[in-house]
């Protein structure tokens, strides 16, 4: 099945009809991936992809281990290049090096599993150190506008602590932090809460949460159910590599029409 076959969602939220009205004055969608695909040696892992998110949008993808997911969120910063087909942010193709790179993963914050932070750093230099070094943002306004970050996400008084010294959940608010300082267009989210204690998950979900309703345009890959059915305006499901269904949270999780998806709810929501 190519992945233009997909189920599409026939509904849509009201944020979601917001959002593609914003397009029209914006200038169209903000990411959009089309007849995508991706290998790893002889491991089709995206087949023949094709995602419209638009801005202010809030996508998430779920679906079983193994399904692409990641890998789809990867590709839309070339963290994975692909093998086939286009994506394009903003309008323009993803480019191949150089400073035109650099700029796409200033435009597309990237949140990951591992908080990734520079340990021999400060919350603060962590977070100033990308508009300062790629941006060349005055150090002091890099600082002011870190600081607002880190009021942000609850994490001020932490600022002049090394990230060994804050729990898994503060460091991935600081993460969150560091990714919004570069004022992205989009932000990328590759299962945030996968590597955190139980009881730290619902304060990064908040941030996150906070982060939709502010209007960011979010592709959250994630295992919580309760974030996708409260935030998301769009819910892709993966399996196999391909999209096996698209749909707004209301729509799939009530009335998933892919036995696929059947399947996968069946497993994972507890009734």
């Amino acid at each position: 099945m190519r992945s233009s076959d997909h189920v599409r969602f026939a509904g849509m939220t009201d944020t979601g009809k917001a959002a593609q009205e914003a397009d029209v004055s914006g200038g169209g969608p903000l990411v959009v991936l089309e007849n995508v695909n991706k290998y790893f040696g002889e491991l089709h892992v995206l087949k023949d992809i094709d995602l419209t998110i638009h801005r202010g949008e809030v996508v998430v993808v779920i679906g079983p281990s193994g399904g692409g997911k990641s890998t789809l969120c990867r590709t839309i910063n070339r963290l994975e290049p692909i093998d086939d087909g286009t994506i394009r942010i903003d309008g323009q193709p993803l480019p191949e090096d150089g400073k035109e790179l650099a700029q796409l993963r200033a435009d597309v914050g990237m949140v990951f599993q591992s908080f990734n932070l520079f340990a021999h750093k400060t919350i603060l230099q962590n977070v100033t150190l990308g508009p300062t070094k790629v941006k060349k943002t005055p150090a002091a306004e890099a600082e002011k506008y870190a600081m607002e970050l880190l009021e942000r996400v609850g994490i001020a008084s932490q600022a002049e602590k090394y990230p060994a010294q804050l729990s898994g959940g503060q460091q991935q608010r600081a993460a969150i932090a560091r990714a919004l300082a570069m004022r992205p267009k989009v932000m990328l989210f590759d299962e945030p809460t996968s590597a955190l204690d139980p009881e730290m998950i619902k304060e990064v979900l908040d941030v996150m949460t906070n982060l939709a309703a502010e209007g960011m345009t979010m592709v959250v890959v994630t295992h919580e159910m309760g974030f996708a059915r409260a935030s998301a305006n769009k819910v892709v499901f993966m399996a196999d590599g391909q999209i096996v269904e698209e749909n707004t949270p209301e729509e799939f999780f009530t009335n998933a029409r892919s036995d696929r998806a059947k399947d996968f709810l069946s497993k994972i929501l507890t009734h």
